[in-house]
């Protein structure tokens, strides 16, 4: 029978505290059938970023430990951080990978959030695939007005927010490659420039979403990327564009981070444009050669 796999990766709006931080890893990792692949946490946003993937069922149990784990040990009330939150749980995406489709993910994202709701008692939104309305499709037009003057409803439950944990948006999407790059200046109006510049919905690059923000960590400013269909958009085509931008106001980029984990296909698209190799395929990469080789050979 051909293998069943999903990916899960919740965002959690705590990126500061390590008890907090292994609270929500461990109780997602100790469900059983799932493997958890990544696990970090950013001081700057105050978000962390946890990866797992297995069989669907026990993928949607781990991300539900992980939302009742972070609704117990977060309190919204606190929190600050530059990035954007409605929640505790803040966004949780299921994203198929082998044996599973969008829609059935989207089917799982809705089972989710009617067990958060009827059980955490967690008003919850739907958004991707997932979305039960057009204006909620878009991530960001569910977060607009954040935790504590949400612009919309949630799809379950009611307004206000829960006071603590605020509220969760689930759903369901292809594989979106979270990629930051920062800048070699502290102005925090050239990254939101350059964002304002490159993303899609202000005329820029199809598939990108980017916001400016400032690391107090590190006294520099950053461009924040969300690259949602990396196979129509190559990311080489933003790491460019973003040094091009860069360039014409006077700064350059000191570095980027990749945020959870990457597609391998995304990485040999890069490695082929900038080493400019000719007549690129994918068996030119050793690993890929030798899963083609017959067992027992």
């Amino acid at each position: 029978m051909a293998q069943r796999l999903i990916e899960c990766v919740p965002n959690f709006s705590e990126g500061r505290d390590p008890a907090k931080f292994a609270a929500i890893r461990d109780a997602i990792s100790a469900t059983a059938g799932v493997a958890l692949l990544g696990a970090e946490m950013d001081p700057d946003h105050n978000r962390s970023v946890m990866t797992f993937a297995g069989e669907p069922a026990s993928v949607c149990d781990a991300a539900y430990a992980g939302i009742a784990a972070a609704q117990a040990a977060i309190d919204m009330r606190g929190h600050s951080g530059v990035h954007p939150r409605i929640g505790a749980a803040d966004v949780v995406p299921f994203v198929p990978i082998e044996g599973v489709g969008l829609e059935e993910c989207a089917a799982l994202a809705h089972r989710l959030g009617e067990r958060v709701w009827n059980q955490l008692h967690l008003p919850v939104y739907f958004y991707e695939a997932a979305a039960l309305h057009e204006e909620r499709v878009r991530l960001e037009n569910v977060r607009r007005g954040g935790y504590l003057n949400p612009a919309l409803p949630p799809d379950l439950g009611t307004l206000p927010l829960h006071p603590t944990a605020g509220g969760c948006i689930i759903g369901a999407r292809k594989f979106l490659i979270a990629f930051n790059m920062n800048l070699n200046t502290a102005d925090v109006r050239i990254a939101q420039s350059i964002a304002r510049r490159v993303r899609a919905s202000s005329g820029g690059i199809p598939h990108v979403k980017a916001i400016g923000v400032f690391l107090q960590s590190r006294n520099l400013a950053q461009v924040s990327i969300n690259l949602t269909d990396f196979e129509q958009t190559p990311l080489y085509e933003v790491v460019e564009r973003v040094r091009l931008e860069a360039a014409a106001l006077g700064v350059t980029v000191a570095g980027s981070q990749i945020v959870g984990l990457i597609p391998k296909k995304a990485l040999e698209q890069v490695a082929a444009h900038f080493l400019q190799v000719e007549k690129f395929h994918p068996d030119l990469i050793l690993e890929n050669r030798l899963r083609r080789i017959p067992s027992g050979t």
